[in-house]
């Protein structure tokens, strides 16, 4: 049976994988990191760095979560891997540090980048925004961002997935991995603005009577600064994770759907 190592089992992608790949075998803040740096580097690089060497000392496989927070946001198209990466800030530039340290540590890997991340646990835009939406008589969101929204247990369905393909594929899942390893976007499909996630999340919740259908104004980043610097454009393309690993993920408005299915308040 395959052995897997999963390090940060209580994030809200982590806490999913610990259902999803249970069947399979024996199973940090962004803002901070801007006042932070030598933690956040800490962490985003040099951690990764030690995980990738001893998986080489043991001939182990890495799979890495990396973030959209390495583009600079300024394409006007969805990013594919091999765009030219570009951090605006500290967040970016140590998880940048950390692919590159998995990439040259000879270790079969696939870094995985993805966005805007939410579910019902942990702390993340929809919870916040559940929460404005109980406190607040309007919310006020940013509308010149765009991405994609990621549901945390529709990005650790496709990981899991990812592991049966390459189980299926090779007797050892690191040699699956290394022949078909790299940077790959995992990533629904779809696209919207901070402004337009946080319209469905209170539509979708003030029917069912869980909210207060408070209205959400539009408004610009500059009216809503913080610490580091957002793209502008979070857009990743997942085709090329589709076709190498046959792992579709769904359209953002069906995952958010499903989530909020489950939310009970």
């Amino acid at each position: 049976m395959t052995r897997i190592l999963l390090v940060g089992k209580d994030g809200q992608v982590g806490t999913e994988l610990q259902r999803t790949l249970a069947p399979l075998g024996e199973i940090t803040a962004v803002d901070q990191a801007e006042s932070e740096p030598a933690l956040a580097f800490a962490i985003n690089a040099d951690g990764p760095a030690l995980l990738a060497e001893e998986a080489r000392r043991l001939g182990a496989a890495v799979i890495h979560y990396s973030t959209d927070y390495v583009y600079d946001g300024r394409k006007g198209e969805p990013y594919v891997e091999s765009d030219p990466v570009n951090p605006l800030g500290v967040y970016g530039r140590s998880k940048l540090a950390g692919e590159q340290a998995i990439a040259t540590a000879g270790v079969p890997h696939l870094i995985l980048r993805t966005s805007w991340v939410y579910g019902l646990h942990g702390r993340n835009f929809l919870l916040t925004m559940v929460r404005l939406a109980r406190e607040k008589p309007e919310l006020r969101v940013v509308d010149d961002q765009v991405g994609v929204p990621n549901w945390a247990v529709a990005l650790a369905r496709a990981t899991t997935n990812v592991v049966r393909v390459a189980t299926g594929r090779r007797p050892r899942i690191q040699d699956a991995i290394g022949e078909a390893g790299g940077v790959f976007h995992l990533t629904g499909t779809g696209r919207v603005s901070w402004h337009g996630f946080a319209c469905a999340i209170v539509e979708t919740l003030s029917a069912r009577g869980l909210v207060p259908a408070v209205p959400v104004r539009p408004i610009s980043t500059a009216q809503y600064p913080t610490p580091a610097a957002r793209p502008a454009n979070s857009v990743l393309d997942g085709s090329r994770l589709r076709a190498t690993w046959d792992t579709p993920l769904p359209a953002w408005r069906d995952s958010l759907a499903e989530c909020l299915g489950g939310f009970e308040g």
